[in-house]
């Protein structure tokens, strides 16, 4: 399992003196007036970052560091991850699980049949969707409801399915 969770992504620059708008990858964006510090991945190196300032302007979060005071200094890190370590993140309720865990489990129907590996997650908002490659290449995408998701087993690396009628044939 990941050790650094991402929160965000820096979108943009805000203003002349070194904010940012960030485009939260959490399911509660409030979560960043509880948050102290952040880790910004520059896909070089990890770096600690102190939330000195939170705003929110319409889906984004304006975030100011105290590590940078000007427009010049942030502006590289665009497109940037923001991390958190996992033991900053917010309790999951029994059945929750995080989107990076479910990533590359096996995915085997209830028959015994090994479906293939889950690729990736859509978040609809009504339920997210699990998108499973098959060793063909084509992809399966699963509902993520009861009726379909019969156990998630982090440990074995595996999620047990029921195939609604029809599923494989879209």
């Amino acid at each position: 399992m990941e050790e650094m969770l991402r929160v965000g992504v820096i979108t943009s620059t805000h203003g002349v003196r070194g904010e940012v708008k960030v485009y939260p990858t959490t399911d509660d964006p409030a979560r960043f007036k509880d948050l102290d510090e952040v880790t910004l991945d520059t896909g070089k190196e990890l770096i600690p970052l102190t939330i000195q300032n939170v705003k929110f302007f319409k889906k984004m979060v304006i975030l100011k560091f105290k590590e940078y005071d000007t427009i010049n200094a942030i502006e590289p890190y665009k497109g940037k991850d923001l991390l958190i370590h996992r033991s900053q993140a917010v309790p999951l309720e029994e059945g929750e699980h995080f989107i990076v865990d479910l990533i590359g489990l096996t995915v085997i129907t209830d028959e015994g049949e090994t479906l293939g590996k889950l690729k990736d997650v859509l978040q609809t908002g009504a339920n997210d969707v699990y998108i499973v490659e098959q060793p063909s290449g084509k992809e399966v995408l699963i509902p993520a409801i009861k009726p379909c998701i019969l156990t998630i087993d982090l440990e074995a690396g595996e999620m047990k399915v029921h195939l609604l009628e029809g599923l494989l044939d879209l």
